[in-house]
């Protein structure tokens, strides 16, 4: 499968030994990690990849999106980490927002890595409650997306973008340049993360992969508790990040939470 994959060499003459890979969320693409996180990233010394998953970005589908579902975005996640591993000749660290931190639950269910980091991410008890929020808050978006079959109407607006995944202080300006990018997502994946293929975290548990849980005050997606829930389900305990809104790799105070990946990754010396 043809997958657009962003890379971002490291900018300095000490490498890091681990390559990372970025995984974007529900709407997104690779786009969202090269503002700020890669940049930065590489210029600590690591090899920086972003996947778009298949029908996101530039990346293509055999498939319609509407019924793309989580087997296919584990195997956009298989694919593009053999060829990182093929290149450098290490396995890379994983890195998942929100959907793609569902993403990355899954792919650890069968698979492994060096460590993996979830960012405001789906929950590990799946996204009924963010559904019951949503119809509760934007009631005609939610019917479109159960009438259509699809998951753009929570997001057609620069407006609900704003709301859904950035505080206050990202001007609306920055927002429509964002949105320009945002799109559809899979119907499936909806079923999918509220109750037919949730993520079993006693599996990945056994394999003693290092995580890293990282959630937002300000997240009006996902809240504190849920991520809590999750890092625990993982038996680890997450970190809470104040002045933050969902897309933390795109707000103004992104550095921070960069900062603390940075500081975890070189506590495990990768």
């Amino acid at each position: 499968m043809p997958l657009e994959v962003l890379t971002r060499r490291p900018e300095t003459a000490t490498l890091r030994p681990t390559p990372l890979l970025f995984i974007h969320g529900a709407w997104h693409g690779a786009w969202c990690w090269e503002v700020f996180f890669m940049p930065y990233f590489a210029s600590k010394g690591y090899a920086c990849y972003a996947l778009s998953l298949r029908g996101h970005g530039k990346s293509d589908n055999d498939k319609s999106l509407r019924w793309t579902g989580i087997r296919d975005y584990v195997a956009d996640v298989l694919q593009v980490t053999a060829q990182i591993e093929a290149e450098t000749g290490v396995r890379p660290v994983v890195i998942g927002h929100s959907m793609g931190g569902y993403v990355v639950q899954k792919y650890l269910e069968k698979y492994t890595t060096p460590a993996a980091v979830l960012l405001a991410s789906i929950p590990s008890g799946g996204i009924l409650p963010f559904v019951f929020r949503m119809t509760r808050h934007y009631p005609v978006q939610m019917l479109k997306i159960f009438t259509q079959l699809r998951g753009y109407p929570l997001v057609a607006t620069p407006e609900l973008a704003k709301k859904h995944f950035f505080s206050d202080e990202v001007p609306l300006e920055t927002v429509n340049e964002y949105h320009k990018q945002i799109q559809d997502e899979s119907f499936l994946i909806t079923l999918e993360a509220s109750m037919l293929n949730l993520p079993r975290p006693g599996k990945v548990r056994a394999k003693n992969i290092p995580m890293l849980v990282i959630g937002a005050v300000d997240d009006n997606v996902f809240t504190v508790r849920e991520e809590q829930n999750t890092a625990k389900a993982y038996g680890t305990r997450a970190e809470i990040f104040p002045n933050l809104a969902h897309d933390v790799m795109l707000e103004p105070r992104w550095q921070a939470v960069a900062d603390r990946i940075l500081d975890w990754l070189d506590e495990r010396g990768l």
